[in-house]
């Protein structure tokens, strides 16, 4: 939270022509901060909820990540107006930078001031043993490399993610290329795959702290992605319409899988804390996102859209194989059912 208080006043000294490195190196440190805030979820519901609600409370955490996106979809086109003059849009945007560094700076002192780091009792028996088991980063890290199931997520979870960064990033022109004037349109769908995405999230959160299906309600979800992703390729020419309906689908699946990822991974790795693993899945997230993002543009700029699609597609089914092949070791739900049975 520091970072992106820093980085949000950095933003705010950059409004104007000239200072595009100081908007750059703004926007960096917001970025950077990114990598850490995201691994917040699982580690938070870990050590505030219980067996029975901390998958809820992880895809809560991520709905809040994803209603950040959200406003930023929403909120730039609100503060600045692309019909003004040059000194009104600058003024704008002074009003939009001062009102987000604001914001961010009242939730770091209401972070410093009121929030605990870890209840006074623990909320489950596995939060208790991870206490004690807890070693250094290092250590947690080696064994999180040894972990073949882990690792296979690894890839699968960074692929799915990676495929949403690439389709998110190239959403205007992909839209644009087939509906010259729905540029407002584009924005919209946007919004429209992020507040879906929302809404898998919490679904998805509530299905795991109900049944406890891990790894079948990843598989599930990922092979759902797959078929929306199949869909939204064969039905983007069929009117803007479907369009919206294709991308909600596609957002409502793809996001769904975050909470998901998060959860099968803090089980697969048992007792290494939450936040070490969330951080390996975000750090594979960022690297194929680059990956797909620039062969996804590659074959966008120089063949078309379809065959990037379909590209993605196959990624998708590799995503979907590696899967298959992760094991449902869930040790923390062992452990639970251990204390509870003694």
């Amino acid at each position: 939270m520091l970072g992106t208080c820093i980085g949000s006043w950095i933003k705010v000294g950059a409004v104007s022509q000239d200072r595009f490195y100081i908007a750059f190196l703004g926007q960096t440190v917001v970025g950077f901060s990114q990598i850490f805030v995201l691994s917040v979820p699982a580690r938070l519901a870990a050590v505030w909820f219980g067996p029975s609600q901390v998958s809820s409370a992880c895809s809560i955490g991520v709905f809040g990540n994803q209603l950040g996106v959200a406003l930023g979809f929403l909120l730039p086109p609100i503060f600045v107006s692309s019909d003004l003059t040059i000194d009104e849009m600058t003024h704008q945007f002074y009003v939009m930078y001062i009102s987000v560094a604001a914001f961010t700076t009242v939730l770091l002192l209401a972070i410093l001031l009121l929030f605990k780091d870890k209840p006074p009792i623990p909320p489950s028996h596995a939060a208790l043993q991870q206490d004690s088991d807890d070693g250094g980063f290092m250590d947690s890290l080696k064994t999180l490399l040894k972990n073949r199931s882990f690792m296979l997520l690894l890839m699968a979870y960074g692929i799915n993610v990676g495929a949403f960064y690439a389709i998110s990033t190239l959403l205007n022109q992909i839209v644009l290329s087939y509906y010259p004037n729905a540029s407002t349109d584009a924005g919209r769908i946007g919004l429209v795959i992020v507040v879906a995405g929302m809404m898998g999230s919490v679904c998805c959160g509530i299905v795991l702290d109900k049944y406890h299906k891990f790894k079948e309600t990843t598989l599930i979800v990922y092979g759902f992605t797959l078929i929306s992703m199949v869909l939204y390729t064969f039905t983007i020419s069929k009117g803007i319409l479907v369009v919206y309906a294709m991308s909600a689908l596609l957002g409502f699946f793809m996001t769904g899988l975050l909470p998901v990822g998060f959860e099968l991974a803090a089980e697969l790795t048992y007792p290494t804390p939450e936040g070490t693993s969330a951080g390996l899945l975000n750090c594979a997230c960022n690297a194929l996102g680059i990956i797909f993002t620039n062969i996804y543009s590659l074959i966008f700029n120089h063949v078309n859209d379809v065959w990037a699609n379909i590209a993605t597609c196959l990624a998708l089914g590799i995503g979907t194989i590696l899967l298959a092949y992760t094991k449902s070791d869930l040790k923390r739900q062992a452990a639970q059912i251990e204390k509870n049975s003694i």
